[in-house]
């Protein structure tokens, strides 16, 4: 059997975070953190050492991009896949050069978040 990825999710809505921790349940992944905005990511993450990070873009505080950069160098090695209201081809571009391995857009979909999890969690072999 192969390990549970371990995932933290981060998102200033609350009812967001649950839907997806809810989606995330199973036998794949498990939940091991959540946060509400960007400075409290980065504090998680280091303390955590996730997997995956599923991490919101606009953010209180300091946003998803700006986290998505701290995190990366601090933890190269964790997946960061970010979450979105709106695509827009700037701030995709701007996530991918900074590290990110995927988008999920609001409204989640299920079977989309899965698929891009699994699509990245396909990138790095089991602890």
């Amino acid at each position: 059997m192969t390990k549970r990825r371990t995932v933290i999710i981060v998102d200033d809505n609350d009812m967001m975070r649950g839907i997806l921790r809810g989606m995330l349940r199973g036998d794949e992944y498990e939940v091991i953190g959540e946060a509400r905005n960007g400075v409290a990511a980065v504090d998680i993450a280091e303390r955590l050492k996730p997997d995956i990070i599923c991490l919101d873009v606009m953010m209180p505080e300091k946003n998803g991009i700006d986290a998505l950069c701290e995190i990366k160098v601090a933890r190269p090695e964790t997946e960061v896949v970010m979450i979105t209201i709106s695509a827009d081809p700037a701030t995709v571009q701007q996530a991918i050069q900074n590290g990110a391995s995927g988008f999920i857009v609001k409204p989640f979909n299920a079977a989309k978040v899965l698929d891009t999890l699994a699509h990245v969690s396909a990138r790095k072999p089991s602890k």
